[in-house]
């Protein structure tokens, strides 16, 4: 397939790791490129809209469903496209890096879906970035089969989950690749060379190119996501509406647009996923400078808090409306060595799956594989034989979004121990994601990116509001440092140390998370695993 050339030639800039040659083909950089060339300029109005927005809603401007769009919520002709092959039973989802023992663990798992995360579980040295590329076209090659040195073999099955990529969000630019002197955006690189190299794959094995979208603020936001996938269909010569996208739901301005997200995205769309997670940490990002928005311990802010109801409620009844999926959140709980802890772990998820298949969902996310027994059985029990329960519209909601923003049933102080666990999971996620991981085991829960946020930006939170003593916290990050270097004698301690000072003891909130402004200051590490790649643009 001849591409037409973009009009800068790309430049990468790190020397190219093992078989990266297979990927950074001149054919793929020019198809990023010509993406690049389309979408780059108009990116930047939308992240300039998002500064713009935010700043409205800090200086008191209500939020609330637009009265420009109520027309297109209004209208009930319109539904999205029909479910795509692989993707109409979708009831159980995992989740995680495109690691090579992670790809086919997953991919073996028994889930339906495995989401590929370029994103919040990967940290973003160009390894990881262009090694998940690789490893994505090794699995729909079925040549990902590997032994380790102890001599553990992994090896595909028969039956694989359905591979949906994840690309890094729209605030994010990919500094090892330029285009015309400019660093490229991390989206459009991710999702072009998945993309050029998967996509005709894909189709010929019976599936498509699948994807996840991030960290949407708006329905302007994905109408862009759209539009690139047209143009990416047309350059390769694919049909439109080929492509099939789920939308996260985890900003709080998106959870007031839910259908406008859906109707511009129509032709391509698959749904709409609960982002818990980074839902909660937009909800303190936006609004964290008013005492009403005060949150309590992270554990004490469960999905049964009125205004996580209202969020979950209004994201089934708006997909079942218009034909699409309703996914559920992550339940994050990874197998302990101690049976009753893991048998108190696998209750907790039962409950949690189970609420979210009463609810009317259609399928849910796990982290692990040993939760994917549980949450099959959980939808099994509600859907039976039928592959989604999407005929079961919720007319019976109705969501304002007063009730969206209701947080004061559950605002509250935070304990001592809530305070200390989120210092703690900060740092060992800091220490992990320096040292080039992603997603990482901290006491029973798989921490990533999401949650990392919600734990520094609640102890920025607290200490703005004073309900937590600077001295007491600062008292704290020493103990867990301590702790830190102890139980991880490899972590950089202090780059963690000054990567929380930076992003939970400023004075004012830092950008949008700020681990990616922080990868500025690592950018040449001794060990040439620079961090660049992941710099913010646009945020407030």
């Amino acid at each position: 397939m001849s591409i037409a050339a973009p009009t800068s030639r790309a430049q990468v800039l790190p020397v190219t790791g093992h078989r990266h040659d297979e990927i950074l083909t001149p054919e793929a950089l020019d198809f990023v490129g010509r993406l690049v060339d389309a979408f780059a300029d108009r990116r930047l109005d939308l992240l300039k809209e998002r500064t713009r927005v935010a700043a409205r809603l800090a200086s008191g401007s209500p939020l609330d469903f637009s009265i420009a769009t109520a027309r297109i919520r209004a209208d009930d002709s319109w539904q999205v496209a029909p479910p795509a092959p692989g993707l109409t039973d979708r009831r159980v989802e995992i989740t995680g890096p495109p690691e090579r023992r992670m790809a086919v663990n997953a991919l073996n798992s028994g889930a339906q879906v495995w989401m590929a995360d370029f994103e919040d579980a990967t940290a973003p040295t160009w390894d990881n970035i262009i090694g998940g590329q690789l490893n994505l076209l090794d699995a729909i090659e079925r040549r990902i089969d590997f032994s380790t040195p102890e001599g553990k073999r992994y090896r595909l099955g028969e039956q694989v989950a359905t591979i949906v990529v994840r690309p890094r969000g729209w605030h994010l630019t990919e500094e090892h690749l330029e285009f015309g002197g400019r660093p490229a955006p991390a989206s459009l690189v991710d999702f072009g060379l998945y993309f050029f190299h998967c996509a005709q794959r894909q189709i010929d094995a019976g599936h498509g190119p699948y994807f996840y979208l991030p960290k949407l603020e708006s329905r302007d936001e994905a109408r862009l996501w759209n539009d690139v996938f047209l143009l990416a269909q047309d350059l390769l010569g694919i049909p439109r509406g080929t492509i099939r996208a789920t939308v996260l739901i985890e900003t709080i301005t998106a959870a007031v647009q839910m259908e406008e997200i859906l109707y511009e995205l129509r032709e391509h769309s698959s749904g709409l996923n609960a982002g818990r997670w980074d839902y909660l940490f937009s909800l303190i990002k936006t609004f964290g400078h008013r005492t009403d928005f005060l949150l309590p311990d992270r554990a004490k802010v469960t999905m049964t808090a009125p205004f996580m109801r209202a969020y979950t409620e209004l994201l089934v009844r708006t997909c079942h409306k218009r034909g699409a999926h309703a996914i559920g959140g992550m339940s994050a709980h990874v197998p302990g060595r101690d049976p009753e802890a893991h048998q108190a772990a696998l209750a907790t998820v039962r409950l949690d799956k189970e609420r979210e298949a009463e609810d009317g969902f259609d399928g849910s996310w796990v982290a692990h594989p040993a939760l994917v027994p549980v949450c099959r059985e959980v939808f099994d029990g509600v859907l039976d034989t039928r592959p989604h329960q999407i005929d079961r519209t919720r007319n019976d909601v109705e969501v304002t979004a007063a009730q969206l923003l209701s947080v004061r049933r559950v605002s509250a102080p935070p304990t001592p121990e809530g305070v200390r666990i989120n210092i703690a999971v900060a740092l060992r996620y800091f220490a992990a994601w320096l040292n080039g991981q992603g997603a990482v085991a901290v006491d029973g829960l798989m921490e990533d990116a999401a949650t990392a946020e919600i734990a520094r930006v609640q102890i920025w939170q607290w200490l703005r509001h004073r309900v937590v003593d600077r001295a007491t916290v600062v008292e704290l990050l020493e103990d867990e440092l301590a702790a830190l270097g102890a139980e991880y004698p490899w972590a950089p301690v202090d780059d963690v140390r000054d990567l929380f000072e930076r992003t939970a003891l400023a004075r004012e909130l830092p950008a949008f998370f700020t681990l990616d402004a922080y990868t500025r200051h690592l950018a040449h590490r001794p060990d040439g695993q620079s961090l660049e790649g992941q710099s913010p643009e646009g945020q407030s």
